[in-house]
């Protein structure tokens, strides 16, 4: 059974407190930015200036930030911090795709992945350390989950794939790194508070300003935390579907035993905002013999009609230990005319970075491994 929403909330994120005493400033909202500078004696609009400093400049060095005072600035470094995790491991694929092993300021660790196209990118941000969803094509799903990631955690995936790819300033177009997909290690709505905190800041138009239209929030079927993503993000939405009926469903991606396949579309439907121009995406991982027939299709397309919804199919990224193969290519294929002949775009997703297993499905880190030689300790 899939654990609760309670018990989630008790995997706490750190807060902004440093062990050194600081404060962390990423992460930090812009009215918790300006409510810790009025402490400071400063007027509200020096919230702004430090602001695009951090989001827009990139800056992690104070004294760099020269529109401020020099004092002010001194005062700063001394109270608080402008950081990022820092990288364990750096790897890029032959296509490419690079992959970054990030520990957090407790050691514990995540991946994130910036995928590259001809004229953007899209990086791949994890919300959780580890992810308790189980599903069992996933490789994250063997690794138990260790703790939430805090905003701070999470935005700072973003800032740190800036710092290497080299995109501050934060350009106005031809960015490499123009989209965010949430859809990296754990379930974001499980850790949704951190998520939309998050996003918030990605989204600010004075600082990293990636629109809400470049943002996808990818999503295993948290069914009653649909309808408040939409309202409070507005964000694309992904939804892990990868099966038409609940009995493979609830062997594949055990949450659907607690919100099975009708009432996670009927949240699906009530998405606000949904429409054609906005279209929900369903993903589809391709499983030899377990969900990729031809009638499995057909039942894909009446299940979801009526929804303003694209499919995306994906080939079987394997792992070792990985229980499933990857359908054929011939399976892929009748799969997807019968989808796209019913009105639905059907693409096939290219795997990238498998070489450095950082293609859909399997990302991991040894968190796990961390906490329990800890624990032994």
């Amino acid at each position: 059974m899939a654990m609760s929403a309670e018990k989630h909330a008790q995997m706490a994120a750190p807060g902004n407190a440093r062990a050194d005493g600081r404060i962390e400033l990423v992460g930090l909202s812009r009215q918790e930015l300006e409510d810790a500078l009025v402490k400071l004696g400063q007027p509200r609009f020096r919230a702004s200036q430090v602001w695009h400093w951090i989001y827009h400049r990139g800056a992690t060095d104070f004294a760099r930030m020269s529109t401020l005072s020099k004092d002010l600035r001194a005062v700063l470094a001394e109270r608080f911090a402008v950081s990022r995790p820092a990288v364990s491991r750096a790897q890029k694929s032959l296509d490419g795709t690079r992959k970054w092993l990030l520990k957090m300021h407790d050691g514990q660790e995540v991946e994130c992945v910036h995928i590259p196209e001809e004229d953007r990118g899209a990086l791949c941000v994890s919300s959780q350390v580890g992810c308790t969803l189980t599903c069992r094509f996933c490789h994250t799903g063997t690794q138990r989950l260790v703790r939430n990631l805090s905003a701070g955690e999470i935005v700072g995936q973003v800032m740190l794939a800036r710092d290497e790819l080299g995109e501050w300033p934060s350009p106005p177009e031809g960015r490499m790194l123009s989209n965010i997909v949430m859809m990296g290690m754990g379930e974001p709505l499980y850790n949704y508070d951190n998520v939309a905190k998050a996003l918030k800041i990605a989204m600010d138009g004075e600082g990293i300003a990636i629109s809400r239209r470049r943002i996808t929030l990818s999503t295993a079927g948290v069914a009653p935390m649909i309808k408040r993503c939409g309202e409070e993000l507005g964000v694309r939405l992904a939804v892990s579907l990868h099966a038409v009926n609940d009995e493979i469903r609830d062997r594949i991606v055990p949450l659907n035993r607690k919100y099975p396949i009708k009432e996670l579309l009927q949240a699906c439907r009530a998405y606000p905002g949904a429409k054609n121009a906005r279209r929900i995406t369903f993903e589809y991982i391709m499983l030899r013999g377990v969900n990729d027939s031809e009638a499995d299709a057909r039942e894909l397309v009446r299940l979801i009609r009526g929804i303003p919804a694209k499919v995306n199919l994906i080939p079987f990224n394997p792992w070792p230990g990985a229980p499933f193969e990857c359908s054929t290519d011939e399976a892929i294929g009748k799969f997807a005319r019968i989808v796209n002949d019913a009105g639905y775009a059907s693409p096939v997703r290219t795997p990238r970075g498998r070489d450095i297993l950082a293609a859909c499905g399997q990302l991991k880190s040894d968190s796990v491994k961390q906490k329990r030689a800890v624990q032994a300790a």
